[in-house]
C-alpha cells in the first residue's frame, strides 16, 4: 500500500515558512529576527503559488526558505541574543531593587557577539569581499557626516569617519581612483582595487538631518556588518602594500582639523629573521652546531658553486642569465602543418604594454585651494593622481604649501573675478604665473584622462556641461563641446549655418526649378538646367542641389530597403524572439535619446 500523502507535508508547503512561523521556531523577537536575517544575508522569497505555500490560506504574508530558517537555528549570534535578553532582565531587576554592586558586576559581564565568522561565511574569498564593499562605503561615508543623537552615539560616528579616512588614504597611496562625478546627491567616485571596480557616493559637507520615516535600527544593523567587513578588507589591503594597519592617529593634528593628514602611514618593519629568531643548537655526532655555523657552511657552498670549474667558460652574460627573463621559442607542431606559430605573452611583454589610465596625471602640477572650495574633496582627488596641494589656514591645519609659494601652478577658485586693491608687485607676478581654474576642470581632466585647456574653465567663465563618465554607450562622455573634442561639431554647425543662408537666399521663383533636380531622367534634368539658367541660377548652385537631391533619394531608398528587410526578418521570427527583438530596439532608441538629451543640455 502506498504512503498516504497528507496536506502540508510536501511541496511548497514544506519548502517555505511564513515569518510568524519562523519567529516561533527560533524563539526570538521580531527585531532580533530582522537583525539575524540582515547579518546572515537571508531575505524573503516569493513562492510560485502563495496559496499552496501558505497551506491553502490566501492571507498576505512573507515567506522564507525552510532551510534558511533551519540554518539560523544554529547561529551563535542567536545564542548571544538570547543571553542578552536574560542579561537585560537581570540588570533591570537589580536596578529596581537598588542592588548597585550586583548591577555593576552584571554590566561588566555583558554578553557581546562577534561577526567574524559571518564575514568568513558570506565572503569565502577576498575578491568577493572587495566586490561587495560598494554599499558598505556609501553607508560609512553617510554616517560619518550625520550629527549625533540618542540613537546614533558619537563613538559610532567617529569610527565611521576613521574608516572613511583609512579608505581614502589607501586609494591615494595606491592611486586607484579612476572616475569622479559631481552630482546633486553628492560626489560619485570609482576606483579599481584588486581588479574590481568599486563605486561609492560621498555626500556634500552640509548639515544632514535624519528623516523620521527611516528605520534607524535597520540601518545600524547594516552598519554593524559593514564595519566588520571593512575592517577585514582594509587590513588585507594595507598589509599587501606594506603598511601598518590601523594607521596611527595624531590627536593634535586631528583636533586642528587636519583631516586625512592626521593619520601617519608607517611601513611594516622588516627585521632580520636570522638575528631576531636564532635557531637552537643541534647535536651532530656529539658536536653542537649553532645557527652561525650553518650560515657559514651555506656561504662556503654557494662560493664553491659560483666558482668556475676547469674546462668551462665563465662570461658576464652567463652571470646575468638567471636575472633575465626566460625567452619562449615557438616550436611548430608536427601534426599541424601550415599553421603559424604564435608568440606566448610573457611578464616582460605584458608590463611593457601601455597603461589605459594615467595615474600620475597631476604630478607636474602644484595646486592651491581657495577658501570657498571643499578641501577634503580636492585633496583626495589631486593626491590620488600624484599632485601636490595646499590650502589656507582657515580650511584646516597641516597644509604642506603656503599661499605665497612660487611652485604653485594652479589655483582652484570658485568665485567671480574681483579686482584686488593694494596688490604688491610680488603678488601680481605670482598671479600672472599661476592659472586660475574652477573646480570642474580638475574633475573633467580626470574623466577625460588628459589635461584639458584651462581657458574654458577660467575664473568667472561659463563652464561646459559636466557629463557623467559612467555612461555604458560609446562616446557618452564628451566634456568639451567647443574645445578640442568639438571641432567636428563646430564644423557641422558652421556648415549648417551656410546651408541655411543659401536656402534663405533662394527666391520663391527658383525653388520649383531646383526641385526638378530630383528627376533621374536625363532629358528632364537637362530641361531643369536650362530653366534654372534662364531664371538666373548659376551652374555651381544647380550642380550642388542636384548632388544633394540624389543623395537624399539614395538614402530614402536604402532606408526603405532596410525597413522592408527588417520587417521580413521579423515575420520569420517566433513571438518570443520578436518580443525580445522589440525590447532590444526600444532600449537602443532610449539610450540614443538619452545621449542626444545630454548633448543638448
Amino acid at each position: 500500500m502506498a504512503k498516504i500523502k497528507r496536506r502540508g507535508e510536501s511541496g511548497a508547503a514544506k519548502a517555505y515558512v511564513t515569518r510568524s512561523a519562523a519567529i516561533k521556531k527560533l524563539q526570538c523577537s521580531l527585531a532580533d529576527f530582522r537583525r539575524l536575517c540582515i547579518l546572515k544575508g537571508i531575505f524573503p522569497r516569493e513562492p510560485r503559488s502563495r496559496k499552496k505555500a501558505n497551506k491553502g490560506s490566501s492571507a498576505p504574508t512573507s515567506f522564507y526558505y525552510a532551510k534558511d530558517i533551519a540554518y539560523l537555528a544554529h547561529e551563535p549570534v542567536l545564542k548571544k541574543l538570547r543571553e542578552h535578553k536574560a542579561f537585560a532582565k537581570k540588570l533591570a531587576r537589580a536596578l529596581g531593587r537598588g542592588e548597585w554592586s550586583s548591577a555593576k558586576s552584571l554590566d561588566e559581564q555583558k554578553p557581546v557577539y562577534r561577526l567574524d565568522h559571518i564575514i568568513k561565511e558570506r565572503y569565502p574569498t577576498f575578491t568577493d569581499a572587495v566586490r561587495d564593499i560598494d554599499d558598505a562605503l556609501c553607508m560609512i561615508f553617510l554616517f560619518a557626516t550625520l550629527p549625533s543623537n540618542p540613537r546614533i552615539p558619537p563613538t559610532l560616528i567617529s569610527n565611521c569617519a576613521r574608516l572613511a579616512a583609512e579608505w581614502q588614504l589607501y586609494v591615494m597611496r595606491s592611486q586607484s581612483l579612476r572616475k569622479v562625478f559631481l552630482s546633486i546627491k553628492g560626489v560619485y567616485y570609482q576606483a579599481e582595487v584588486m581588479d574590481q571596480t568599486v563605486t561609492w557616493l560621498v555626500p556634500y559637507m552640509f548639515t544632514q538631518t535624519i528623516p523620521t520615516d527611516v528605520d534607524v535600527r535597520v540601518m545600524l544593523t547594516f552598519l554593524e556588518l559593514y564595519q566588520t567587513l571593512l575592517g577585514f578588507v582594509f587590513f588585507k589591503l594595507y598589509t599587501d602594500i606594506g603598511l601598518v594597519y590601523p594607521p596611527p592617529l595624531d590627536i593634535k593634528k586631528d583636533e586642528e582639523a587636519a583631516g586625512v593628514g592626521a593619520f601617519n602611514l608607517n611601513e611594516i618593519p622588516q627585521p632580520d629573521a636570522l638575528q631576531s629568531n636564532p635557531g637552537p643548537n643541534v647535536d651532530a655526532n656529539g658536536k653542537k652546531i649553532s645557527s652561525k655555523d650553518v650560515r657559514q657552511t651555506i656561504k662556503s657552498i654557494n662560493a664553491d658553486a659560483s666558482a668556475p670549474s676547469a674546462g668551462t667558460k665563465s662570461t658576464a652574460l652567463e652571470a646575468e642569465a638567471p636575472s633575465t627573463e626566460e625567452t619562449f621559442v615557438p616550436q611548430p607542431s608536427k601534426n599541424a602543418t601550415g599553421l603559424e606559430t604564435v608568440d606566448l605573452p610573457t611578464l616582460q611583454s605584458i608590463a611593457s604594454l601601455p597603461q589605459t589610465t594615467n595615474t600620475s596625471l597631476f604630478s607636474p602640477f602644484v595646486f592651491f585651494l581657495s577658501r570657498e572650495t571643499p578641501r577634503p574633496l580636492f585633496e583626495f582627488i589631486v593626491r590620488s593622481f600624484g599632485g601636490r596641494i595646499g590650502w589656507p589656514a582657515s580650511s584646516g591645519a597641516g597644509s604642506p604649501i603656503s599661499e605665497d609659494d612660487e611652485s604653485i601652478t594652479h589655483v582652484i577658485i570658485d568665485r567671480p573675478v574681483v579686482p584686488k586693491a593694494g596688490e604688491t608687485e610680488t603678488q601680481a607676478l605670482l598671479r600672472l604665473k599661476r592659472k586660475y581654474v574652477q573646480p570642474q576642470w580638475v574633475v573633467d581632466c580626470i574623466n577625460a584622462q588628459k589635461i584639458l585647456p584651462e581657458e574654458l574653465y577660467g575664473q568667472g567663465k561659463t563652464l561646459p556641461p559636466h557629463l557623467s563618465p559612467f555612461g555604458e554607450q560609446r562616446g557618452a562622455y564628451e566634456p568639451l563641446l567647443n574645445g578640442e573634442g568639438g571641432d567636428g561639431n563646430a564644423a557641422e554647425a558652421e556648415g549648417s549655418e551656410v546651408d541655411e543662408d543659401e536656402e534663405m537666399a533662394e527666391d520663391e521663383e527658383t525653388a520649383p526649378i531646383l526641385k526638378e533636380a530630383t528627376v533621374a531622367d536625363p532629358a528632364l534634368l537637362r530641361a531643369a538646367e536650362i530653366a534654372a539658367e534662364a531664371a538666373g541660377v548659376d551652374a555651381e548652385t544647380f550642380s550642388k542641389e542636384t548632388k544633394k537631391a540624389q543623395k537624399r533619394s539614395r538614402t530614402s531608398e536604402k532606408t526603405v530597403g532596410l525597413e522592408g528587410e527588417e520587417n521580413m526578418n521579423k515575420m520569420m521570427m517566433s513571438n518570443k524572439k520578436r518580443q525580445l527583438y522589440e525590447r532590444m530596439k526600444h532600449g537602443e532608441r532610449k539610450r540614443a535619446a538619452e545621449v542626444s538629451l545630454s548633448h543638448q543640455r
